[in-house]
């Protein structure tokens, strides 16, 4: 379960794997506290068939291996939430639930729009996500997600001149350009 939760609690993680035809999302990390616990803030990035919206999010809730909350607290929600809770089902077996309560902006368009389309894509990109964490964390075993601010800061500015790639694009290349170099100096 530590794996898991572990993972959970850098939300760029996740955002890496909401990815499909009609969702794409980048968080970016703005001020870390520690264990990613309660006050650190983050920037979603999220595009939603077609439709771009950002929005800034605080941890409100941190609780070791049980949950994890965070709220919008600048963007175009009337309010947006987000709750990830952890269960122990046995060994290796962990149920994460997700779940997400928002107003959309634009009154009683946004409404509509929300049924027509948001809430559809927002769902399967959220189904999507736990499906490719879950691949990832079974089939890697463990996935190395502790980092200090200092290198995370630089593979961050690394994404940013890869055109935001997700963040584990970025440290492939990172880690293939180390290999490089690494096989030049042993010749």
């Amino acid at each position: 379960m530590e794996n898991v939760f572990t993972y959970f609690a850098r939300p760029e993680h996740v955002s890496d794997q909401i990815k499909n035809d009609t969702v794409g999302m980048t968080v970016v990390p703005m001020d870390i506290k520690e264990g990613m616990g309660v006050g650190t803030t983050f920037r979603i990035i999220g595009d939603f068939s077609g439709k771009r919206l950002e929005w800034d999010c605080e941890t409100t809730e941190f609780i070791k291996n049980e949950k994890i909350t965070a709220k919008q607290i600048e963007g175009p929600f009337k309010n947006w939430q987000i709750t990830n809770e952890f269960k122990a089902l046995g060994n290796n077996l962990t149920r994460v639930t997700m779940s997400v309560d928002y107003d959309m902006p634009f009154g009683p368009l946004g409404a509509i729009l929300d049924k027509a389309k948001f809430a559809k894509s927002a769902e399967k990109g959220m189904e999507t996500a736990l499906y490719n964490v879950r691949g990832l964390l079974e089939g890697n075993g463990s996935i190395p997600v502790y980092i200090t601010l200092d290198a995370y800061q630089k593979l961050l500015a690394e994404k940013k001149k890869m055109n935001d790639v997700p963040v584990s694009t970025a440290l492939t290349a990172i880690i293939e350009k180390y290999n490089e170099i690494e096989a030049k100096t042993q010749n």
